[in-house]
C-alpha cells in the first residue's frame, strides 16, 4: 500500500498492509586488506529473493538520501559508528558487530514496513543493485526526482485535504505519542534487566556446578580417625556427578536470556525506534517547515511585500516578481503537504501500537516456557539428591555400629574376669 496513492486522510491501516520482510546477517569473513578489513552484511528481502552484500557506509549513503527525499516522513535511525575502533578486544568486537547488525535489521524492517518509503526507487536499488555501483545508482536516482513533494500526487492539494482541526490535533497527538515513547522506554529497560539477570543466573549456575565438580574431584583421603570419612567419600563422588546437572541448568538460563532479548527486547526496540523517528520528524517540522510557513506569510503581507509592489515597476522586472510569488506559493504548499504527511505518519504510529499486545503475549509465553524448562531440570535433580542423602545415611550408620560393637566387646572383656 502506498499512502500517497490513497485518500490522504485514510484511516484503518492494518498491520497486514505494512510491507515486506527483510533479513540482515553478518558475512562470516571480513573483506579488505589485512589492516583495513571491514564487515559486510548480507541482506535478503522477501520481495527480491536475491541476497546482496552491503557495507555500513552503503547504509549511511542510503539513510542520508532517504532523509533528503522524505524529509516529511519518518526515516528510522541508523545504529551508531564505533568510536574506539581498534581498541576493543575480540569479544567486545563480536558484541559490537552483533549489536550493529540488530540495529541495521531494525532500520531495514521499518523502511520496508513504511508504505511510502518501501515503494521508492532508492529502496529498490539498495535491495537489488550490485555492491560496486549501489551508491552511485542511488545518488543518480535522487538527482532525477528530487524530494517527495516534487513527485507526490497530493502535494498540490494539501490545503484542501487537510481540515483546520488537523493542525490542532497534531499537537495533541504529539504529546500522546511522547508519553507512550517514555513508557515504552521504561518497559524496554525492565526487559533488558530481566534478560541480563537470566544471563547472570546462567553464569552463577555454571560456576556453582564447577565448584561442585572441584569439591567432588579426587583429593587425598581423610585420616582414618576423621569423623564421617566414609560418608564423605560417598558424597564426594556424587557431588562430582551432580555438577553436570547445573551445567544443564546454566544452558537453560542462557537460552532464556537470549529468548527474552530476541523476542521481547528487540521488538520493543523496534517500536522505540519508530517512535524516535516520529519525534525527529516533529522536530524537523517545528524547526523547519513551520518557520518557513511563517516567513511565507511575512513576505506576502509584511513590509517586504509592500516594498516590492511599490517599486516593482521601477527596480524589478515583472518576471522577478512572478518568480518571487511562485516561491512563496510553493513554500506554503510545502507547509500544508508537511502537515498532511505528519498526519499520515501519526496514523502509522498508532497502527503499530497494538503490537505491544503481541509483545506482552510473547513475554508471558517466554516466561512460562523458561520456568518450565528450568523446573523440569530441577525436578530431575531432586530424586538424585534424595538418593545421595540416603546413601550418605547408610554410609554414616556403618562406622557408628562398628564402634558400638567394639566398645561392647571391650566392656565384656573387662567385666568377664571379675
Amino acid at each position: 500500500m502506498h499512502l500517497g496513492q490513497q485518500s490522504p486522510l485514510v484511516d484503518g491501516l492494518s498491520l497486514k498492509e505494512l510491507g515486506d520482510s527483510v533479513l540482515v546477517e553478518i558475512e562470516p569473513r571480513k573483506k579488505g586488506l589485512a589492516f583495513l578489513k571491514h564487515v559486510e552484511y548480507r541482506i535478503v528481502s522477501k520481495c527480491f529473493q536475491i541476497p546482496v552484500q552491503r557495507r555500513y557506509n552503503d547504509f549511511e549513503v542510503f539513510h542520508g538520501l532517504l532523509l533528503q527525499k522524505f524529509i516529511y516522513r519518518m526515516v528510522p535511525p541508523l545504529p551508531p559508528k564505533r568510536i574506539l575502533k581498534g581498541v576493543l578486544n575480540s569479544v567486545s568486537d563480536r558484541e559490537f558487530n552483533d549489536s550493529r547488525r540488530r540495529g541495521l535489521q531494525r532500520f531495514m524492517t521499518l523502511v520496508i514496513r513504511h508504505p511510502v518509503l518501501a515503494g521508492d526507487e532508492l529502496v529498490n536499488i539498495f535491495l537489488s543493485a550490485s555492491s560496486a555501483d549501489v551508491q552511485n545508482k542511488m545518488r543518480d536516482a535522487y538527482k532525477k526526482t528530487g524530494d517527495e513533494f516534487l513527485t507526490s500526487q497530493i502535494a498540490l492539494h494539501g490545503k484542501v485535504n487537510l481540515p483546520e482541526e488537523m493542525r490542532s490535533k497534531a499537537a495533541a497527538n504529539r504529546e500522546v505519542i511522547a508519553s507512550i515513547h517514555s513508557s515504552f522506554n521504561k518497559l524496554r529497560d525492565v526487559a533488558e534487566r530481566m534478560a541480563q539477570r537470566s544471563r547472570e543466573n546462567s553464569t552463577d549456575l555454571l560456576m556453582f556446578g564447577k565448584d561442585l565438580s572441584e569439591l567432588g574431584s579426587d583429593t587425598p583421603d581423610l585420616p582414618m580417625n576423621a569423623t564421617m570419612s566414609k560418608a564423605w567419600k560417598t558424597q564426594r563422588k556424587s557431588l562430582g556427578e551432580l555438577s553436570g546437572e547445573f551445567g544443564l541448568l546454566a544452558d537453560k538460563a542462557a537460552h532464556q536470556g537470549s529468548r527474552e532479548e530476541d523476542e521481547v527486547v528487540e521488538k520493543l526496540n523496534l517500536l522505540l525506534e519508530q517512535l524516535q523517528s516520529y519525534k525527529d520528524l516533529c522536530d524537523r517540522h517545528d524547526s523547519g517547515v513551520l518557520l518557513e510557513h511563517q516567513r511565507t506569510f511575512e513576505k506576502r503581507s509584511g513590509p517586504v511585500a509592500t516594498h516590492l509592489k511599490y517599486h516593482s515597476s521601477i527596480e524589478q522586472p515583472e518576471s522577478r516578481l512572478t518568480q518571487q510569488e511562485n516561491t512563496i506559493i510553493t513554500m506554503e504548499m510545502r507547509s500544508y503537504f508537511s502537515l498532511l504527511c505528519l498526519h499520515q505518519e501519526t496514523q502509522m504510529v498508532f497502527t503499530h501500537l497494538p503490537l505491544v499486545t503481541s509483545i506482552l503475549g510473547t513475554f508471558v509465553h517466554s516466561q512460562i516456557q523458561g520456568h518450565k524448562e528450568m523446573g523440569d531440570v530441577w525436578g530431575e535433580l531432586h530424586p538424585k539428591l534424595k538418593d545421595l542423602f540416603e546413601n550418605t545415611n547408610e554410609a554414616s550408620s556403618h562406622p557408628s555400629s562398628q564402634t558400638h560393637t567394639s566398645r561392647g566387646q571391650k566392656t565384656c572383656a573387662v567385666i568377664g574376669p571379675a
